[in-house]
């Protein structure tokens, strides 16, 4: 019987994202196959890390690709991008987590690709004066992957409400933590 390399894939996200600690034992497990299968396709866990990295990136271009980065109000296509990439914030709270993934020669040029859009959205906001100039574009991208992972791994926790997330991403993102006096 073949296996299914996407699906043992998103099994593998699925638990890694649950529980950033387990094994390739509990992996396998999680997969419905055994380990020596789960070896076959990956060596090790920095084959299966590098292997979901691949996965996460595809799935964060797609999702740029769907928000349509360069259509309209800045802020609204930060609102559009954040919707798009909702289904895929567990996998990026994983990634998120894994320091070797952005360090030294071998980080993927997928990063740099998905940094260089999300970059320029913020730059495109701050030109046409929708976004605060006294943070930098790259900040700004920093500051949305690290709300996108926690608020994933709040949606996990039962800490957040699933369809709250999206909202509370964005808000504040875009409008800071300050409480601001009405018109």
């Amino acid at each position: 019987m073949a296996v299914d390399r996407e699906q043992v894939l998103r099994s593998a996200a699925a638990l890694l994202t649950r529980k950033a600690t387990a094994t390739m034992d509990e992996v396998a497990r999680a997969a419905g196959i055994s380990r020596a299968t789960l070896h076959r396709h990956f060596a090790g866990r920095d084959a299966l890390v590098r292997a979901l990295e691949e996965l996460g990136i595809a799935e964060c271009e797609a999702a740029v690709d769907a928000a349509r980065l360069d259509d309209g109000p800045a802020a609204e296509a930060v609102r559009r991008l954040v919707r798009e990439l909702e289904s895929a914030t567990g996998l990026l709270a994983f990634l998120y987590t894994e320091n070797q993934l952005f360090e030294g020669e071998e980080q993927n040029e997928g990063w740099a690709r998905l940094d260089a859009r999300l970059t320029a959205l913020f730059r495109r906001g701050q030109e046409s004066g929708e976004f605060r100039i006294d943070l930098t574009p790259a900040w700004l991208t920093e500051a949305l992957y690290g709300l996108l992972a926690a608020g994933a791994w709040a949606v996990t926790e039962g800490r957040v409400a699933r369809n709250d997330f999206a909202h509370m991403v964005v808000e504040l993102l875009l409008g800071g933590a300050l409480r601001r006096e009405g018109p």
